[in-house]
């Protein structure tokens, strides 16, 4: 299986090329990536030359053009595929239809991945963006389980791609409304998920309360670590429990299901963490690599490498294996 890494700066793309990376994916510095925050991604400029690095290092570049154009404004969508296809890109991930319309009728040689963004998780809507547009590989949503995706597979003529650590992200994506119904701004249309020009951290008493936009996301006592308030990894009372509703806040971590997703016929591993440092890039990129060649029993080591760097020190396999409540 392919591992697939992130960057979200030239530094982070250089870090993930020599750490082991099949394919690094990154995004310009504007609204037409899912991860568009302040300090991060590429200029035109600093695209091409990673891009150029990439190559002599036989490393794929995918450019995530991951949002969904604003009625009036799709030059500004349009003009990053032009640039995109004009670079060099071994492949554009899309979420847009019209988007993937215009790329695979101007740019019919180009290859296209289906964001995970478009929320393509059932063999129709699969088979409808192959036939439609030409699509090479769909990354799947973090809702399905291992089954689910191996029912999948045997299904759709098209690589799948899945998300194997980093960041959970919940909810069906490209169909979460949370953010933009609380921030005004969404990773669909903004590029940006429970921002942090919405976050605030007041003293209520002993308490630390941490919220969003208009919203209170959690309540920490004296000594307890204190998460960034994702909108979805509130803690709330809920009857008479109180809890996390979703999800914990912890990071996604798939390492003991390698085995099944490449029987599955899972195509490629995803790193989430465009947002991360250059030094989170490497070490989890270099761990993933080692994972993928390693017995299961030697696994474990790397396991708690990384679990160290994850979000609240600790790792969950997600929908993998359906423990959810």
């Amino acid at each position: 299986m392919e591992l697939i890494c992130p960057a979200g700066t030239p530094a982070a793309f250089r870090e993930a090329v020599e750490a082991g990376a099949d394919a690094v994916y990154c995004g310009f510095r504007d609204e037409t990536n899912a991860r568009n925050f302040p300090g991060l991604n590429f200029s035109r400029e600093e695209l091409r030359q990673s891009i150029a690095l990439a190559r002599r290092k036989k490393v794929q570049t995918f450019v995530a053009l991951n949002t969904f154009m604003r009625a009036g404004d799709e030059a500004l969508w349009y003009s990053a595929a032009d640039d995109a296809v004009a670079m060099g890109a071994d492949a554009l991930i899309l979420a847009d239809f019209g988007l993937m319309a215009y790329v695979a009728e101007k740019y019919p040689q180009q290859r296209l991945h289906v964001s995970v963004q478009a929320s393509a998780s059932n063999p129709e809507a699969i088979r409808f963006l192959v036939e439609a547009f030409g699509a090479k590989r769909v990354v799947l949503p973090r809702v399905l389980t291992v089954q689910d995706i191996a029912r999948l597979t045997r299904q759709i003529d098209c690589e799948v791609e899945v998300f194997a650590f980093g960041g959970l992200c919940v909810m069906a994506e490209g169909r979460c409304s949370l953010s933009s119904y609380a921030t005004g701004k969404s990773p669909n249309m903004n590029g940006v998920c429970s921002p942090a020009s919405h976050v605030r951290y007041r003293q209520d008493g002993a308490d630390l309360v941490s919220e969003l936009g208009a919203y209170t996301i959690n309540r920490f006592g004296p000594g307890e670590a204190s998460g960034y308030p994702t909108l979805c990894k509130g803690r709330f009372e809920i009857g008479d429990v109180e809890g996390y509703a979703f999800e914990d806040p912890v990071s996604l971590d798939v390492i003991d299901e390698i085995d099944a997703l490449r029987a599955a016929g899972v195509s490629a591993l995803k790193i989430e963490g465009r947002q991360r440092g250059k030094a989170y890039v490497a070490e989890v990129v270099s761990s993933l690599k080692k994972a993928l060649g390693a017995s299961p029993g030697e696994r474990a080591a790397l396991v708690a490498r990384l679990r160290a760097m994850s979000e609240g020190q600790r790792t969950t396999t997600g929908a993998y294996d359906k423990r959810w409540r």
